[in-house]
């Protein structure tokens, strides 16, 4: 029988390309390195893909959202048509996400969101946690196994999570929660001791409709306690059972764009060094509007909080790569460090131009401000017309909706 071969490719801050490598060949099968910007004409004799973790882009704009959007998920997105297996693990499972692929292969149906519980961050997470598949043994190519297994977790954003309020259900109907966050006895809790990252329904991971592709957030790739995993996509790949399933067509979540009307403080916080987010969510959303021109901002807006204290505090503002711009009103001052003192200015990178802005739901940055204080990042857009940059596909560049809600600012 013909030894399976796995390309794991790697985009530029992807981590996790040699122990993907390793996994892959101690589950008896070939793998091959594959860089995002190679020729796809080497990629003709595989027989599936592995997405692996780290920080493609360096997860600039939200983690995934760019390197979903690069030329290489459209080759992808044709292999998986034809049936080919496509594994994507952490960063790998949020690109999967934001491509489409997971769940249904068409459109933006769910968010890998920042972790959260209980309304409250809880940051970057470096920990061990059980999982357990939550699905039949042939319903997709990776589940092929029983029981429980114990895996790293290393992400700062794998909260499920989705605005469609009826897809959880198709999805379980379908048997596409492939795997669950459980305890040592296999129970599935959403529990913080066993979900540490807020994730609905303690969802781990998903199949798509036909099995073939699969989004998990744990490393199995990391441990040897994972190899069953990894042989499950082996056996898949050769024996070419396929599951019954059916697919299932949502008209997916549209895009609404608030009004928001200036607040009575509010502070711009631009870099004085290079913004290399900026410039690559700018080269992400070319693809779509090549002659547009962005900044992009932090945004405060204080409630009863004092702009010189919030100013003052070094984890919130660093004036020697930063410089922060004070509005009230329809009036703009510069803030002076150095004086620490607001002063009028007549020109602000705000000054024209179509203004977004994002703010991540929970806004679990805006308790420090004081209350009734909202945190975001504000993207000035110019050299484009609105009905350009309104439009769904663009608007999915600067925000998730299923976990961020974005606003026209005034």
């Amino acid at each position: 029988m013909q030894t399976p071969k796995i390309a794991v490719l790697s985009f530029p801050g992807n981590n996790c390309e040699v122990e993907s490598i390793r996994a892959v060949r101690r589950a008896g099968m070939d793998a091959l390195y594959f860089r995002w910007n190679d020729d796809t004409e080497k990629l003709k004799d595989v027989d599936g893909y592995f997405i692996p973790g780290g920080f493609s882009y360096e997860d600039r704009g939200r983690a995934g959202m760019v390197a979903a959007r690069d030329p290489l998920m459209d080759f992808i997105r044709s292999e998986a048509k034809e049936g080919k297996p496509v594994i994507g693990n952490c960063n790998g499972a949020q690109i999967l996400v934001e491509s489409g692929l997971i769940p249904l292969g068409e459109q933006l149906q769910m968010c890998l969101a920042r972790n959260v519980v209980g309304g409250e961050a809880v940051g970057f997470l470096n920990e061990w946690v059980f999982i357990t598949p939550t699905c039949a043994r042939n319903r997709c190519v990776t589940s092929d196994w029983e029981g429980v297994m114990t895996l790293p977790i290393a992400h700062g954003e794998g909260r499920f999570v989705t605005k469609d309020s009826g897809l959880i259900d198709e999805l379980r109907k379908n048997d596409q929660i492939a795997f669950s966050y459980c305890d040592a006895q296999g129970n599935v809790s959403e529990d913080p001791v066993t979900t540490p990252n807020g994730s609905a329904f303690a969802i781990a991971g998903i199949c798509n409709p036909a099995g073939n592709v699969v989004a998990l957030m744990p490393h199995p790739e990391r441990t040897e306690g994972g190899s069953p995993y990894f042989v499950s996509l082996k056996r898949w790949v050769q024996n070419k059972v396929r599951p019954t399933f059916h697919e299932i067509s949502r008209k997916g979540t549209g895009f609404t764009v608030g009004e928001k009307a200036a607040g009575a403080v509010e502070i711009f916080i631009d870099t004085l060094i290079v913004n290399n987010e900026e410039h690559t969510v700018e080269q992400a959303a070319h693809r779509l509007l090549p002659s547009l021109k962005l900044r992009q901002l932090r945004y405060l807006a204080l409630g009863t909080g004092d702009p010189r204290t919030v100013l003052g505090t070094i984890s919130l503002f660093n004036p020697n790569k930063e410089v922060a711009y004070i509005r009230r009103g329809g009036t703009v001052c510069k803030w002076n460090a150095d004086a620490k003192q607001e002063q009028p200015v007549t020109d602000f990178p705000f000054k024209q131009g179509i203004k977004l802005l994002r703010r991540d739901e929970p806004d679990t940055g805006a308790a420090i401000l004081g209350k009734g204080s909202e945190t975001g990042v504000c993207y000035v857009c110019r050299e484009v017309s609105e009905g350009d940059l309104l439009e769904k596909e663009t608007l999915e560049v600067f925000a998730n909706p299923h976990a961020a809600s974005l606003s026209r600012l005034h």
